[in-house]
């Protein structure tokens, strides 16, 4: 709000005033008010019959308005009411008006394949592929986040007496693997109690998976959990591992023999020039499983160069001949391996025995697309990780739902990267209290009377309806300065929303764009039809109309359709790397029919 300047002789003017309150929120007010003011049981019974949270209690009520009283500086001496504005200001607070919980509320007694786990890709990076510095940091942050699985590429160092983090056949630095594992002991638990996994691509001597184990055993101690046998029947539950680390890792013979049977793989200079631009600009992909042009090879090792190694490499390690060091072998919880020849019999099922098995972005294209009813029997019972495909050497990422909707609980991602998909993965984990495991839905965990399973191509009938209408925002002028929109008026935002989910639900909608408002009212309603509301997300982004150039980012989030809370509600927004904006938010409201 305030002066604008044209030119050096001419300034233009825009009016200012407080936020009024919308019509709904008014209406609300008269409602659950008594002569102007709203008490602890008129709140209450607002948020069990507007809000549907039916086991708020009087004591909860009251715990608001002190908390409302306290923030807008009222003396302690006046009656404990809310007037309309102190109502608005807590429908318009996120941390107290929330649109979804924040406890874990998951049944979390159930084996690991029965959750979808936050899981990073090549954790260590701080920047691209090929060139960035590995480091410790980038691990930190994720665990911040509330990522769970963490991914560490582990080299003999120069001398080959020492351990390093990097990733192979590239120009990134090392950091040492003893710096790492510190870093993971001491942030694992951070923001979550759930079960920290650290998945290893191991290239190292017998000797050195001696010192692994060692170094493993010293920084973790007794968190650290392995099983008593070397073969699981069944995965442990997250509540069983709670404040535990676990290890996830190909046993050490599968893996050099995979070595070898593996031909190297390569980028092209075209694949390494990506723009970073248009990675985070560029709208999702739908949940097509045709597969891209460039992606000829299905292994697709070439963003994992080091699980190539030729065979001068592998004479340099170790032979088989002389074993895995037992030592290192026994301390692997889930046991791990790659794709060998036909996709399908990667897929098959051991009945004494559950498993790991890694795919690439292109396989899993590939194998979804042939071989979808196999993908979801495989993971009822065993992890399927998913990592991005050779060419995103800008660490850009995936559509994750393609994964998530045929059960594969470990969808790898760069979290040091952003865009639109990275936008849905930190939403989607949102859920569940922002834990890191997110149970998943029934009938992808059973079959049907025919014993038949769940296709997301199928067309299903629609569920439910998720009813939107987004009222207001608010907060820009205070993260913003007042020209970062438009030099010479306030900013026009409009705002997108839309659904995330299987391919017939996806669908994005926006309002119209306000013109010169630093508090835009919009007052404009959706309707969602959803035929899986289960795995589907909200999605939720404010541009700001630029008639000239491009439109300018104003904020972003996305919200798990399982866990909206219904009525009016408060939704903070997110900044391009997920970060959560200070100040800046949406009045919205939510209803299912």
């Amino acid at each position: 709000m305030g002066t604008y300047k044209m030119c050096v002789c001419f300034t233009r003017k825009f009016k200012g005033g407080d936020t009024e309150p919308p019509v709904d929120v008014k209406k609300a007010f008269a409602n659950y008010s008594e002569s102007g003011y709203m008490g602890a049981e008129h709140l209450r019974r607002f948020i069990v019959e507007v809000q549907r949270e039916v086991e708020v209690s009087i004591k909860d009520a009251e715990n608001i308005i002190d908390q409302i009283r306290h923030r807008r500086h009222l003396g302690k001496f006046k009656k404990p009411v809310l007037s309309l504005d102190d109502f608005f200001h807590y429908l318009f607070c996120p941390d107290l008006n929330p649109p979804m919980k924040s406890e874990i509320h998951h049944d979390m007694t159930a084996p690991l394949s029965h959750y979808y786990i936050y899981t990073g890709h090549n954790s260590y990076l701080t920047g691209n592929q090929l060139s960035s510095d590995c480091s410790d940091v980038p691990i930190i942050k994720a665990l911040g986040r509330g990522v769970r699985v963490i991914e560490l590429d582990i080299w003999p160092n120069s001398t080959k007496d020492d351990v390093h983090v990097l990733h192979g056949r590239t120009l990134t630095t090392p950091v040492e693997l003893i710096k790492c594992l510190k870093s993971i002991k001491e942030h694992a638990f951070s923001v979550s109690q759930c079960p920290v996994i650290i998945t290893l691509e191991d290239h190292l001597t017998r000797e050195l998976q001696c010192k692994v184990a060692q170094m493993v055993h010293e920084t973790f101690s007794d968190i650290l959990f392995y099983p008593e046998s070397e073969s699981l029947e069944e995965f442990p539950s997250p509540d069983s591992l709670t404040g535990r680390v676990i290890l996830s890792t190909k046993p050490p013979k599968e893996f050099l023999e995979s070595k070898n049977m593996n031909g190297e793989g390569n980028v092209s200079k075209k694949e390494m020039h990506s723009n970073e631009e248009a990675a985070w600009g560029k709208e999702i992909a739908n949940l097509s499983m045709t597969r891209e042009p460039d992606d000829k090879n299905d292994s697709d090792q070439s963003n994992h160069p080091e699980e190539d190694e030729d065979e001068d490499d592998l004479k340099s390690s170790q032979s088989l001949e002389r074993g895995p060091a037992p030592e290192y072998k026994r301390l692997i919880t889930i046991r791990a391996g790659k794709a060998k020849g036909e996709l399908k019999d990667a897929l098959k099922q051991e009945v004494n025995q559950v498993r790991r098995v890694s795919l690439s972005e292109p396989q899993l294209e590939k194998v979804t697309a042939s071989y979808p009813a196999d993908v979801v029997r495989f993971t009822q019972r065993n992890i399927l990780r998913i990592y991005p495909k050779g060419s995103r050497v800008d660490s850009s990422n995936y559509n994750p739902l393609i994964g998530w909707t045929h059960g594969a609980q470990m969808v790898a991602f760069n979290m040091q990267g952003y865009g639109r998909s990275l936008w849905l993965m930190q939403g989607f984990f949102r859920a569940n209290g922002g834990c890191g495991y997110v149970k998943k839905p029934d009938f992808l965990l059973s079959n049907g009377p025919d014993d038949n399973v769940f296709n997301p191509k199928q067309k299903h009938p629609v569920k439910k309806t998720l009813k939107i209408k987004v009222y207001m925002g608010d907060g820009w002028r205070l993260d913003f300065d007042q020209t970062h929109f438009d030099t010479y008026s306030p900013p026009d935002f409009y705002t997108k929303v839309g659904i995330a989910g299987v391919p017939a639900d996806n669908i994005m909608k926006k309002t119209k764009a306000i013109e010169d408002d630093w508090s835009p009212v919009w007052n404009e309603e959706f309707s969602f039809p959803l035929t899986v509301p289960e795995l589907a997300l909200l999605r939720i982004e404010v541009h700001e109309y630029d008639m000239s150039e491009k439109d300018d980012f104003g904020g972003q989030n996305c919200l798990p359709v399982s866990e909206l809370r219904p009525g009016i509600r408060a939704v903070p927004l997110f900044d391009k790397k997920g970060e959560k904006l200070k100040s800046v938010k949406l009045l919205m409201q939510f209803e299912f029919v």
